[in-house]
């Protein structure tokens, strides 16, 4: 199975990331997305395909401003909402 993900904007408000380390949290992001959809699945109304205006995820609580760490929580709540039920 191919999937075909794509995140037009992502919102994290109170997030402390330098300009500089915004391609480390996208990268983290990508990374572990793809080992959840990877490992997990996609949920099963979701496998015929379509598209999600907006998905509201669970929150995360933040220590420090470790990008990469962020990145692995926010793709793991993300997986939350869109991952196998």
């Amino acid at each position: 199975m191919n999937i075909n993900l794509h995140i037009e904007r992502l919102i994290l408000d109170g997030v402390d990331i330098t300009p500089n380390q915004r391609h480390l949290l996208q990268a983290s992001i990508t990374a572990e997305l793809t080992q959840l959809l990877s490992n997990g699945g996609l949920a099963s109304h979701l496998t015929e395909g379509g598209a999600l205006a907006r998905l509201s995820t669970s929150s995360i609580h933040i220590t420090g401003n470790n990008p990469t760490q962020l990145g692995q929580q926010v793709a793991q709540s993300v997986y939350g909402g869109i991952g196998h039920e």
